[in-house]
């Protein structure tokens, strides 16, 4: 079957299942796994699927991707980015980790720091700091979302607003080229909110997928953002939006 014929059918196959994968489309057409790799490439750079680990599913601007895709995106990116991070990071300070895989990416690169205070509302980052850290480690409470750890709603906000952070790293879900940080939950946006306030230096991870992607609710701007840390160049729009801003930009 031709690409043009495949295409259409790819897409009725995601809205139907749920997901493809390229184990699945090569046996339903009979080509190779290459041949499935790259029409699945093409219609996620059209915007029609998203790109997961092991094949694809259809984008949506109001539900996030689930977790354990969001685990397997751009993994050595997140590694990459989480590196950078923590180089900005000093010994002896306090520092808030929000929900997200790349600030759980940050947080397994913090094992040689000493004398760090870490506010989470992230249990997969309480847990693995547990293992790999002798920072102190608190952990907000709130109303546990299932779906990824992430403690939300008014009791996290509550916790943070008790303390002062030095540095706080932040994740978001999708980036507007204009400049607006995204997420999908307005619990955890109201979260995401108090963090910024409460902190000094506000260091933003995200890879630039997240310029391909939507998300409904705005966290903040750039002008609440001091260091935008990625794994490549951004738009030429987000990059003026960042000197007008004054956020710098690191590429990992």
């Amino acid at each position: 079957m031709v690409q043009t014929l495949r295409k259409p059918e790819i897409i009725e196959i995601a809205r139907r299942e749920g997901k493809v994968t390229v184990d699945m489309l090569v046996d339903h057409f009979g080509v190779t796994p290459q041949t499935i790799r790259r029409d699945l490439t093409e219609l996620a750079e059209s915007g029609q699927l998203e790109r997961v680990h092991g094949g694809a599913i259809l984008p949506s601007a109001t539900v996030n991707i689930a977790y354990m895709e969001r685990q397997e995106l751009n993994l050595s990116s997140k590694v990459d980015i989480a590196r950078a991070c923590v180089k900005h990071i000093p010994n002896d300070c306090s520092l808030f980790l929000n929900i997200g895989t790349t600030t759980e990416a940050v947080a397994a690169e913090l094992h040689r720091h000493t004398g760090l205070l870490i506010v989470t509302n992230n249990l997969n980052i309480a847990n693995n700091l547990s293992h790999t850290s002798e920072a102190e480690v608190v952990v907000t409470g709130g109303d546990l979302r299932r779906a990824d750890g992430g403690l939300v709603g008014a009791v996290a906000r509550e916790t943070v607003s008790r303390f002062r952070f030095d540095y706080a790293v932040i994740g978001c879900s999708a980036l507007h080229q204009e400049g607006d940080i995204l997420d999908f939950d307005t619990r955890e946006v109201g979260v995401s909110q108090a963090i910024i306030s409460r902190s000094d230096k506000i260091i933003l991870v995200a890879d630039t997928s997240k310029f391909e992607r939507k998300a409904p609710l705005k966290i903040a701007g750039l002008s609440e953002i001091d260091t935008f840390i990625t794994d490549a160049q951004p738009p030429a729009e987000f990059v003026v939006a960042c000197k007008s801003s004054g956020t710098e930009i690191i590429v990992a």
